[in-house]
């Protein structure tokens, strides 16, 4: 079963739970799907966005709600802390898990020999390597501060 039909079958089922806050938040990811597929449909693409991109796009949602919280921190708005918490917890749902620090450094590292890459002027090369190869499974920030340090050398 693909992303797309495992978030809308457990909506429905969150519908026939009555739990309103998983209910919400697979709303709001379906919702940002139907936006994705709309802005990049084309002759070609009549399917819509695949698992990689959806994949993306939670990581870009769960990115959103920790800027949300981080800003809520500041204005001591605990309640609404709380609610974004939530909601990253059900999105967590839908991704793979995340490489540790010394997993992600040993990628990184493999894949910079593997390729050849030697200088930061690599570093678009081998960011879009990995975010084929490990999307979701990575932290893209964690990646970009040791490939700086291993490619800026």
């Amino acid at each position: 079963m693909n992303l797309r039909n495992k978030i809308e079958e457990d909506y429905k089922q969150s519908i026939k739970t009555k739990d309103q806050d998983k209910t919400n938040t697979l709303r709001l990811i379906k919702s940002a799907i139907k936006d994705r597929d709309i802005s990049s449909r084309s002759s070609e693409n009549k399917d819509g966005i695949n698992d990689t991109e959806i994949l993306s796009l939670l990581i870009s949602l769960i990115k959103q709600r920790k800027d949300s919280i981080e800003q809520f921190q500041k204005a001591k708005r605990d309640d609404l802390i709380k609610n974004e918490q939530s909601e990253i917890n059900t999105i967590n749902i839908y991704l793979p898990k995340q490489k540790s620090e010394e997993e992600t450094e040993s990628i990184v590292s493999g894949l910079i020999k593997k390729n050849n890459l030697q200088s930061i002027k690599d570093m678009g090369r081998l960011m879009s390597i990995i975010k084929n190869d490990y999307a979701g499974e990575v932290d893209m920030g964690l990646v970009g501060k040791i490939a700086k340090s291993k490619l800026g050398n």
